[in-house]
């Protein structure tokens, strides 16, 4: 019986790497599909073990800089962005 094949995949990630407030960070709702997860889940696990992590891996979004990425970007993750997460480029190591 043949196996099947999975299939994969890929992400430009300068793509996904953006500037807010100064720092270069991933939203995120990319870096949830990175890890194949929803994002929902991602963003429950960040507050339940946010003593795991440094001061500085993650930040809320506020809201003028949701819609100022909405406007800015025409992009998937920016289509559904509800003031979540915004992960500094070098805490999406830290997962």
């Amino acid at each position: 019986m043949a196996k099947k094949l999975e299939r994969y995949e890929t992400y430009g990630i300068e793509n996904i790497i953006l500037t807010v407030r100064g720092q270069k960070v991933t939203l995120d709702a990319d870096l949830a599909r990175i890890y194949g997860v929803p994002t929902k889940r991602l963003n429950e696990q960040i507050r339940r073990n946010a003593d795991r992590f440094s001061l500085d891996f993650a930040f809320v979004l506020t809201d003028q800089e949701v819609r100022n990425l909405r406007s800015q970007f025409a992009t998937t993750s920016c289509e559904g962005i509800q003031s979540q997460f915004a992960t500094a480029s070098h805490g999406g190591k830290a997962l």
